[in-house]
């Protein structure tokens, strides 16, 4: 369907879309976190980094065990990811993989954002790890940051491109590898300009806004989250890939939801928490970038075909019909405060 056509009918089907990053939490916060994103997502990589962490096979298949008795809608699966430590071993992502549940492996560069203090040290360390990751097949999640406090927080996308990554993909040929939840042009230009094993999330927020959002007129705590937002031209960059119709760039919302008062304090919490209205808030992305037309593939097909896993085969609508965002969701014993809470989107799923 065109554009024209889209906007005269003021509806969009689309194959059932999947979200390639997400933060689900645990306890008491999954029957609310679970319920948002299992209400038009068929599938989703369900990020580790809990408290403790999934750092093994035995801990990833009992927080999907967590997760599935939280209720989803419909027959949503979630696709669960190993966290990667300095001491993982090789035999422990073989064992992972042949579980057939556990998809990929998480790199956080200790340190670089919410409890990744576990993470991996130097990716040195983990050679082995990859090595065996190439030769089964599992996929190479990374939070591509350096964090090295003398390094500008904006700069480290960046950076961790040049002296890190670079690397990695030179030394791993054949190791598939998403960069997560990019927010750069820098980033933009390495995917496109990388190997076919290489592509990159994108999140609606980092589509939507840009860091004069967060900080231009006031702190705006809900737009706080990491990589953190980035100058306009970077998020045009984020625009244009996004709705180019490159199969390197697809749907990861990276939704992270924190208790009101952890973000709303001296020393709030990176996150935001977007599960909501996910597919909604890419509508409005690419209806302003004038691409509807390729939110199909963004969203539904450019993921699983790189994981190698089916499209999803039903779908769902969404009808040009404004609503106005609640100030706050339940959040299990609490709430959160969304992206865009009491402002009207455009766009929703009937």
């Amino acid at each position: 369907m065109s554009n024209q056509e889209i906007q005269n009918t003021a509806t969009l089907t689309l194959t059932r879309p999947d979200d390639w990053h997400v933060h689900l939490r645990d306890g008491d916060q999954l029957k609310d976190t679970v319920r948002d994103i299992s209400r038009y997502m068929g599938r989703a990589i369900i990020m580790p980094n809990l408290v403790p962490p999934a750092v093994c096979t035995d801990t990833a298949l009992a927080y999907r065990e967590r997760i599935m008795a939280a209720g989803p809608q419909g027959n949503f699966e979630p696709l669960m990811v190993l966290y990667l430590t300095d001491n993982t071993s090789p035999e422990e992502i073989k064992k992972a993989h042949a579980t057939g549940k556990i998809v990929a492996a998480k790199v956080y560069p200790a340190g670089a954002t919410t409890n990744s203090d576990s993470g991996v040290t130097s990716m040195k360390n983990i050679y082995p790890v990859l090595n065996a990751m190439q030769e089964v097949g599992m996929l190479l999640l990374i939070h591509g940051e350096v964090t090295d406090s003398s390094i500008d927080i904006f700069d480290r996308e960046k950076i961790f491109l040049e002296t890190i990554l670079v690397d990695v993909v030179k030394d791993f040929p054949s190791l598939k590898i998403v960069l997560e939840h990019i927010t750069t042009k820098d980033a933009v230009d390495f995917v496109n300009n990388a190997p076919a094993n290489v592509a990159a999330t994108i999140t609606a927020h980092h589509l939507l806004y840009n860091r004069n959002h967060m900080l231009a007129g006031g702190i705006r705590p809900h737009y706080y989250c990491l990589p953190i937002l980035k100058r306009n031209t970077h998020q045009q960059a984020l625009i244009e890939a996004a709705t180019s119709g490159s199969t390197k760039f697809f749907l990861g919302t990276d939704s992270a939801p924190h208790y009101k008062d952890k973000k709303e304090a001296a020393c709030g919490c990176a996150g935001a928490y977007t599960a909501h209205a996910a597919l909604e808030l890419y509508a409005e992305a690419f209806e302003d970038a004038g691409a509807l037309d390729k939110l199909e593939g963004f969203a539904s097909h450019f993921g699983p075909d790189f994981y190698g896993i089916a499209r999803n085969t039903d779908t769902v609508t969404l009808v040009k019909q404004p609503w106005t965002v609640p100030a706050s969701y339940p959040l299990g014993n609490d709430h959160v405060v969304p992206i865009k809470a009491e402002s009207v989107i455009d766009w929703q799923v009937k």
